[in-house]
């Protein structure tokens, strides 16, 4: 039996989780979501683990009809949902019943949004995940993005209670950032210059960005070593520069290794900042010691285990 059908399934709606990790000697991608803040707060606020299997809808959503009583929630980007016509809010839960319909309309702020479900979504582990990866048709529902008349199993919770996140723990999306980073294992292959224009420069993002990279356009950067490197593993928020000389960010979906020398590494603050942003916002990076990154990757979890038991 089907728990939700999907009316219009928007312009990328994807199953993510945390990730398919362990398997990238293999040639295999981590995927998973884009902004793991976002991701784990809608969990929360239906009662599951952060973990558990979810939608990501990219710029619009589409509309989904409920087939059975649920809870849900929405965080991310605000695309203007409504319950049945009526207007509903990001980051609390809302109890649905048999025949309801979730709508999504203009893009107001973000660009990501996540959708959680009070159970656990009926699609197959592949290799310890349940995240689609489109490139290579695996995880997820049969390895795509949602279309029209797809049906979703959700193997619901018992009732659940109302929950919402307090004001002062919702971020708020803008259209310039300044983003932490750190420098990267490749960064003396740029001459000074470069690695100063970098940490001082303004980057528009470009409309070449996807769930693999986002590309940047400013002042392009100078590499001291024209060739390519030998091919070596990259991590989310690499920052690699070909030899055009302009920057890109590597996200869920970037390939497990690479010949660009790589002049940053962004933190993962950082990272969900830029995976809610939009072509033509601008960025800047400032530099970070290791010390100060370690201790922000740290209080990054922190924030996120205490709001959890803040949404018991």
């Amino acid at each position: 039996m089907s728990s939700v059908r999907v009316l219009e399934a928007g312009l990328c709606t994807s199953i993510q989780d945390l990730g398919r990790r362990g398997y990238q000697e293999f040639g295999i991608p981590v995927s998973g979501v884009m902004d793991e803040f976002s991701a784990s707060v809608a969990n929360f606020l239906v009662g599951n683990e952060r973990g558990q299997a979810l939608l990501e809808m990219t710029y619009t959503g589409g509309a989904l009809e409920f087939l059975e009583p649920m809870q849900i929630a929405l965080t991310g980007a605000h695309l203007s949902p409504k319950l049945n016509g009526e207007e509903i809010f990001n980051w609390e839960s809302y109890a649905v019943k048999a025949g309801d319909i979730l709508q999504f309309g203009q893009l107001l702020s973000g660009a990501r949004a996540y959708l959680a479900f009070s159970g656990n979504l009926g699609v197959p582990l592949v290799h310890g995940s349940k995240s689609t990866y489109m490139r290579a048709g695996i995880g997820g529902f049969c390895g795509r993005a949602l279309q029209k008349g797809d049906e979703l199993l959700i193997q619901t919770h018992p009732a659940q209670k109302k929950r919402h996140l307090p004001e002062k723990h919702r971020p708020i999306y803008h259209k310039q950032a300044s983003l932490p980073a750190l420098l990267g294992p490749e960064a003396h292959y740029f001459s000074l210059k470069s690695v100063r224009r970098f940490f001082a420069s303004a980057y528009k993002i470009s409309p070449r960005a996807d769930r693999m990279g986002i590309c940047l356009e400013g002042e392009p950067l100078e590499r001291l070593l024209q060739t390519e490197l030998v091919s070596n593993p990259l991590v989310l928020g690499s920052v690699q520069v070909p030899s055009s000389g302009q920057p890109i960010v590597l996200m869920a979906d970037r390939q497990t290794l690479g010949g660009y020398p790589k002049i940053a590494t962004l933190l993962k603050e950082s990272v969900i900042a830029l995976a809610q942003m939009l072509p033509g916002q601008v960025v800047r990076f400032i530099p970070l010691r290791l010390e100060q990154a370690q201790k922000r990757y740290c209080a990054f979890y922190k924030n996120l285990a205490h709001l959890q038991e803040i949404l018991k």
